[in-house]
Formats: structure tokens, C-alpha cells, sequence
């Protein structure tokens, strides 16, 4: 769920677009309004049946836009489909936790604590490289219950 007000993400949306020649239309909204009512990335499948109405070559192109304007994440996992979330800009910062049998995705967050000492960790690893880093992302793989059952 976003941790912003529709209007403010509207806002956010329509501006990043301008910044590449891009309009805010009523598809890319939806797409917005959809990823952002979710609690995990969707894949176009998914997105499709939430929405039936939105052409499927359509969500293609407009996720395609989104994730150039920087507004959504496209997550690849081993499975034959991407997964789409709003970027962290939209969202709170999270992780993710990725089956890799069946390429369910499910966010988790770390407390303050465990977020920080990663943080410090991770630069260490980087200054030892002579690295900069902007931000990070934790991708935990494995195989979820389900597939292990």
C-alpha cells in the first residue's frame, strides 16, 4: 500500500512523465491506482484481472513508460514473468522475499535497527570497493510453503 495520498502520488505521476515527454493518461492512472491498492508486486497476468478492461499490449507499453519515468519497479524473478511494484519514492522502503520455484513475490520490511546495521555493512562492502551507494535492495530467494509442501 502506498504510504502517500492518491492526489500526491497523481502529482508525482504527472510531473515525472512531463520530465520525459510524457502524459499522464487515464491508463497510466489506472495502472498507478492498481499497483498502488496491492501489498505485492503484480504481474501484467495479475494486473489483467484486476482489470480486464485494459488491453494487454497496452499495459505492456504503459508499464514500459512508468518504469522509464521511474515511478515503477519491474522485478524479474526465475518464473517466465515480471513483477511490477510502485517505486519506493511512492512506496516505503521494503525487501523482498522470492520463491523461486513459482516466482511469488512478497515484500517484507526490516525494523529500524536491522535497516541500519545493513546499511552500515553494506557501506563497509562498498567503501572496501571504493563504491558510492545511492540505495539498496534485499532480495531474499528460496522456496516459499507452498512449494515445499
Amino acid at each position: 500500500m502506498s504510504t502517500i495520498s492518491e492526489t500526491e502520488i497523481d502529482q508525482l505521476a504527472a510531473s515525472q512523465l512531463r520530465s520525459i515527454d510524457q502524459r499522464y493518461t487515464k491508463n497510466r492512472r489506472q495502472l498507478i491506482s492498481i499497483l498502488s491498492n496491492e501489498t505485492k508486486p503484480l504481474t501484467i497476468n495479475q494486473i489483467l484481472e484486476i482489470d480486464s478492461g485494459l488491453a494487454q499490449s497496452s499495459v505492456y507499453r504503459n508499464l514500459s513508460v512508468l518504469e522509464e519515468a521511474g515511478l515503477v519497479v519491474r522485478i524479474i524473478t526465475n518464473d517466465d514473468h515480471a513483477h511490477y511494484e510502485l517505486a519506493e519514492q511512492i512506496l516505503d522502503h521494503h525487501h523482498h522475499i522470492i520463491c523461486s520455484p513459482c516466482g511469488e513475490i512478497l515484500d517484507f520490511h526490516l525494523s529500524e535497527k536491522i535497516e541500519k546495521a545493513l546499511e552500515s555493512s553494506l557501506k563497509e562492502i562498498a567503501d572496501n570497493f571504493g563504491f558510492s551507494i545511492d540505495k539498496h535492495r534485499l532480495d531474499l530467494l528460496g522456496t516459499c510453503g507452498d512449494c515445499t509442501d
